[in-house]
């Protein structure tokens, strides 16, 4: 990671995530912001990773998310909140989120989940892993997502997975970046997810490889 966003109103937790960020990350340069209007003035520059509070104090750290994902596409979008509750969950998801941790995690867990970032893992709690498996047995596709899904759309779902980005899955797959992002589409509306951390989520569950190489 060399450039992170940290939007965080708390100045203890901002501290925090930040000598967290520099411990998992060395060398990394890191931007604060305590609003999302503070975040907002930040969206003309590039970011590899942003962590983003919920309960801001002008506005819901979601406005963020969505900024971000319209202004930087290839930033992992990590919310970090207190909020566990499936509603913010899914909210999180959908509005375009890779990643969900909860601030009462333990250090370590929390760390660990951050640093496997860089594997192209998802940082999720496991907490908030069980919630969206327990949330997707209860609302998910009625059909199996092999059966949804095209071998091209599974090649695809299997490769983003592992963190690749749109142009490093064109790349691997020889085709064009726009041909990859209508295969993301297709995904994400057949599994009725809404972000990477979920397609890692359908490609484990289908067995596929979801750790990138290193």
């Amino acid at each position: 990671m060399k450039s992170v966003l940290i939007v965080e109103d708390i100045v203890e937790t901002r501290r925090w995530l930040v000598d967290m960020v520099l411990g998992i990350f060395p060398g990394t340069c890191v931007s604060t912001a305590a609003t999302v209007r503070a975040a907002t003035r930040l969206q003309d520059r590039t970011f590899d990773l942003v962590l983003i509070d919920l309960g801001l104090p002008d506005g819901s750290g979601l406005e963020v998310v969505r900024m971000i994902k319209r202004s930087s596409p290839d930033a992992i979008k990590v919310v970090t909140t207190v909020m566990g509750d499936d509603a913010s969950i899914v909210a999180a998801l959908s509005a375009g989120a890779d990643g969900y941790l909860l601030k009462e995690t333990a250090p370590e867990t929390f760390a660990h989940q951050l640093a496997q970032l860089s594997i192209g893992l998802p940082a999720i709690s496991p907490l908030i892993a069980r919630r969206i498996m327990a949330h997707f047995r209860l609302t998910g596709p009625s059909s199996d997502a092999e059966t949804l899904l095209t071998h091209r759309e599974t090649e695809v779902l299997g490769l983003i997975a592992r963190g690749l980005r749109n142009a490093e899955v064109a790349q691997e797959m020889g085709i064009a970046v726009t041909t990859v992002a209508g295969h993301i589409k297709a995904i994400y509306r057949k599994l009725g997810i809404g972000s990477r951390a979920e397609a890692a989520w359908h490609a484990s569950r289908l067995g596929l490889r979801t750790e990138r190489e290193g």
